[in-house]
């Protein structure tokens, strides 16, 4: 059975969700996939003194990263997605805090694991937009190869947020500005 608890962060109202096993989501409010993991019946919010050791432990990792430092204990997990997502998922918690990669470099980390086979970093990126939990499982840290700042689910303003919280030299990107429909 899951869990959930609203989290006030500075960027906003976000929703975890943990069942036995660990946390399944993380979102911001209103964000793209926005609690697209939870189960049937899980929408009453239970409160942080009746929550769950894993609600517990991603409350806290998010109250000492927002303070801007770098949390020293791990969140216990429950990642449900393709198999091709979870080798993905897998490659972003392994981003150093403050560092970025791009989609490009993990599909190539990727085709190395399988075998030299080619992966689109399209495919990378529809697998990044789909982490359920936001922020610990950091998929923000993936630029794009020309220097973007694109493809945050969040929204890219919290995107740059996040990295300017972890110090991360943001100064080599920039946000995309697409052009209006005519």
């Amino acid at each position: 059975m899951q869990r959930i608890l609203e989290y006030d962060s500075p960027l906003g109202s976000m929703l975890l969700a943990a069942d036995e096993t660990g946390v399944t989501g993380v979102w911001f409010e209103g964000q793209k996939y926005f609690a697209r993991t939870l189960e049937p019946g899980a929408s009453d919010t239970v409160s942080a003194q009746s929550a769950s050791p894993a609600l517990d432990a991603a409350r806290r990792w998010l109250d000492v990263y927002f303070s801007g430092r770098e949390p020293d204990f791990c969140v216990p997990l429950h990642l449900t997605g393709t198999v091709f997502q979870q080798s993905v998922w897998e490659i972003l918690c392994a981003i150093p805090y403050g560092q970025t990669i791009t989609y490009g470099e993990i599909a190539r980390r990727l085709a190395a694991q399988r075998g030299g086979a080619r992966i689109s970093a399209q495919a990378v990126g529809g697998a990044v937009g789909r982490n359920p939990v936001s922020i610990i499982v950091p998929c923000h840290r993936v630029v794009g190869a020309d220097g973007s700042l694109t493809g945050y689910a969040g929204g890219v303003d919290k995107k740059e947020k996040l990295l300017a919280l972890e110090k991360a030299d943001i100064t080599r990107f920039f946000i995309p500005h697409t052009e209006p429909a005519l």
